[in-house]
Parts: structure tokens; C-alpha cells; sequence
């Protein structure tokens, strides 16, 4: 049975926080909220969780899961960045982008694209995630909580706790979140280029998208 912590969504609670943190260090999957949907996350090591996270999600070896970081030094630890990269990368955190990035060796391989040695990063825009991110004091290895035959994520907390309470190890409750999964921005190459368009507007980074017909 999961717990459930009811948090402030500005101001979530430092005691709580820390129990969240213990919870994903001793190998927990929690629920929690981001500035776009819920999403799923464990400890970046913990491989086992990982697993769990994967199960949960309905996804293998080959769906990559991203990084969610506290800040672009946290970021800069685990991806390689030039001075372009860095200047995209300044204009979208926080907010509602994932970025591709080459990783570097802190990035276990069966987390890097196995023929790009690329790697997805964020800074979530959301109180309790950077207050969570502080706490535990690296980054949680995250996935958008989308479940198996579903098409959008999820975004209400009792109905997470409906559907995952027997699955997950902990949900945090700051309030239902936006529906829309993070934009995401393949940075790896000599161009930037989107992958896929969501909450976050690709103009806020000076990327312009195709012409449609």
C-alpha cells in the first residue's frame, strides 16, 4: 500500500520532503507532480526500481527515461554541453523541457541511447520537485506517469491513487498538474530540433518550428 502525502504545492512541507527522499533512497517508485504532468521516479542507481518504474509504465529496455535535475550544475554533471548548448539550456530551465544531451560517464549505459550515448534532462518549474531534488541531492530517474493503453498522462492524485496505490511505493498529492508532457528538444546534433511538442513553447528558446503545408 502506498503512502500518501498531501503536500503544499508552493510550500510543501520540509518534514515530508525528507521522508519522500528516504523513500526513493531506500529503493522506493513514488507518483509526484511536475509543471507539466505526474510523473513516476526512483533513484538513478537503483535498478531494481527502475525496473518497477518500467512495469508500471508498460515500457522496456528501449523506452528512454530522463533525468530530472535541481539545476543546470546538476545537469552539467551528467550531460556535455558547449557554449550553445548551454545558452538553450539557460533560456528553458526551469520549465517544461526535456532536453537530449551527449551523457557523460556518470550515466550508467543502459540509461544512454545505446548508439548516440545520448541521455534526456529537465529542471521541472514546480516547488515540490526542486524541494524534493534538494533533499535528496541527486537526480530521480523519471518517466511521464502515462499508463499501459492510456494516451495522456495522468494528472489527478486520487486517481492515481485509484489506479497505483498496490504499485507504487509513495504519491505525493500537491494538486492536480497540467495534462501536457514536456516538450522535447534533441540537442545532441549540430541543430537544434524537436522531437516532440508539448507544454513548453519552442520560440521561449529561439527554435522555430517546420513550416506545415
Amino acid at each position: 500500500m502506498a503512502q500518501y502525502f498531501v503536500v503544499h504545492p508552493d510550500n510543501p512541507q520540509p518534514r515530508l520532503m525528507r521522508q519522500a527522499a528516504v523513500i526513493l533512497r531506500q529503493g522506493g517508485v513514488i507518483a509526484y507532480p511536475t509543471d507539466s504532468s505526474y510523473a513516476l521516479g526512483c533513484r538513478l542507481g537503483d535498478v531494481a526500481a527502475a525496473g518497477r518504474l518500467r512495469t508500471i509504465r508498460g515500457i522496456d529496455i528501449h523506452h528512454h527515461l530522463t533525468l530530472v535535475c535541481r539545476d543546470l550544475a546538476q545537469i552539467g554533471r551528467y550531460a556535455r554541453m558547449d557554449t550553445w548548448q548551454f545558452r538553450i539550456l539557460k533560456q528553458g530551465t526551469p520549465g517544461s523541457y526535456t532536453f537530449i544531451l551527449p551523457a557523460t560517464g556518470e550515466v550508467p549505459r543502459r540509461l544512454q541511447h545505446p548508439k548516440r550515448s545520448t541521455v534526456g534532462v529537465r529542471v521541472p518549474d514546480h516547488p515540490v520537485v526542486r524541494a524534493l531534488l534538494t533533499e535528496l541531492g541527486e537526480p530521480i530517474l523519471s518517466s511521464t506517469l502515462i499508463l499501459p493503453l492510456r494516451t495522456e498522462p495522468l494528472n489527478e492524485p486520487e486517481q492515481i491513487r485509484e489506479l497505483l496505490e498496490h504499485s507504487v511505493d509513495l504519491i505525493i498529492d500537491a494538486g492536480a498538474c497540467h495534462l501536457e508532457p514536456t516538450t522535447v528538444i534533441d540537442l545532441a546534433e549540430a541543430a537544434p530540433a524537436v522531437v516532440r511538442l508539448g507544454r513548453g513553447d519552442p520560440a521561449r528558446l529561439g527554435i522555430e518550428l517546420p513550416a506545415t503545408e
